[in-house]
């Protein structure tokens, strides 16, 4: 059985940090780990990927520079960390498990808040 598990949300200041974490259990190591964010009044937006082999795919230009996708294959865990926070980065996040060959996403996460203040 398939499992996605976020946490790590919360609310920060602009310029803290958080991390995120996706536990991701019964994922084939043939789909993409994703962190998607879907802000107030917003469509949900890709932020970053991440191969299970490591390799980043993919970075959002609004978050380059300052989030960070990773993965400790051991634990079956990726993480997103999220340094230099604004305001606009404010949205609940999600982990997604991108089926390549398809490109749809097969299974989603709960989703965890982010709230950052000015």
């Amino acid at each position: 059985q398939v499992r996605l598990v976020e946490t790590g949300g919360g609310l920060v200041q602009a310029g803290g940090s958080l991390r995120l974490s996706c536990a991701a259990s019964g994922v084939s190591s043939t789909y993409v780990i994703t962190w998607l964010r879907q802000a107030p009044g917003q469509e949900r937006k890709l932020v970053a990927a991440i191969k299970s082999s490591g390799v980043v795919t993919y970075y959002a230009d609004s978050v380059k520079g300052r989030f960070t996708i990773s993965r400790d294959n051991a634990k079956n865990t990726v993480y997103l960390q999220m340094d230099n926070l604004k305001p606009e980065d404010t949205a609940d996040y999600y982990c997604a498990a991108l089926n390549p060959t398809t490109v749809k996403y097969d299974y989603w996460g709960q989703g965890t808040q982010v709230t950052v203040s000015s």
